[in-house]
């Protein structure tokens, strides 16, 4: 005979309330009003995004890749616009050793096949030496051009974890718009996603239902031990890390300074 679990005692801790479906829709409608609203904002907002003014400065400026030293220009590849990702660097660190927040939002973006099409190209900068950035690039297996900015000023240098755009007339160029902190979200389909979900990001900042677990510290999933088991501890290494070909388990994160 097969028993019908007590609601009681297998409910998950805060989870949604049962309802029928039509109570559902109704609901589903009600927040649908508000979604439809944070989407006209968020129109409005990248409406004013496009009628920012622009810094103009050097293109000239040369920057370190795979093929040596290039001007800044060359990164727009023939096209008018450019968005890059500003990686930040911990200096002489091994692979586990590099920012995490950085890793999650490079490793997001390893095809702008769509931005191309649409006329934008797109790069990767950070301020670490090439001779130490390009292993880095080659074990985590991304496709994308990476250059070293370092002693570039800004605003191709200087602050990284930061995502800029750039505008090219002829041989002018400018900076037309740069972000960071939750503005570098926009890379990442995994947070809204996870937003999604009825137990979101599992994070204590969120507001969640009655019941809830208070949640971990921001991003308490992006770094993992060797079992798979979060940590952002000496053995730890950003989560895609664990996927590449030599990806052994470690005993330190190797850093040796602060970003730069």
């Amino acid at each position: 005979m097969t028993s019908t679990p007590d609601p009681s005692t297998s409910a998950l801790p805060g989870r949604p309330p049962v309802v029928d479906i039509a109570t559902w829709r109704a609901e589903r409608a009600e927040l649908l009003v508000r979604e439809k609203a944070h989407t006209r904002e968020g129109d409005a907002i990248a409406a004013a995004r496009r009628r920012l003014p622009m810094v103009e400065f050097d293109g000239a400026v040369e920057v370190v890749g795979a093929d040596g030293p290039v001007p800044f220009l060359d990164l727009f590849q023939g096209r008018d616009e450019l968005v890059v990702y500003q990686h930040m660097w911990h200096d002489g660190a091994p692979h586990q050793g590099q920012c995490e927040g950085c890793t999650n939002a490079a490793w997001h973006l390893r095809d702008a096949v769509y931005l191309n099409a649409r006329g934008v190209s797109f790069a990767v900068l950070t301020t670490g030496r090439w001779e130490e950035v390009e292993p880095f690039v080659a074990f985590m297996g991304y496709t994308q051009p990476w250059y070293s900015v370092r002693d570039v000023p800004p605003p191709v240098g200087g602050d990284m974890g930061y995502v800029s755009c750039f505008l090219r007339d002829g041989d002018r160029t400018f900076l037309t718009y740069s972000t960071t902190g939750r503005g570098n979200e926009a890379f990442s389909a995994t947070f809204a996603l996870l937003d999604m979900t009825p137990y979101g990001r599992g994070e204590a900042w969120e507001d969640n239902p009655e019941g809830r677990s208070l949640g971990h510290k921001p991003c308490w999933y992006w770094r993992s031990d060797a079992d798979g088991n979060p940590t952002w501890g000496p053995t730890s290494r950003p989560v895609p890390q664990w996927t590449r070909p030599g990806a052994t388990p470690v005993d330190t994160l190797g850093r040796r300074g602060p970003h730069r």
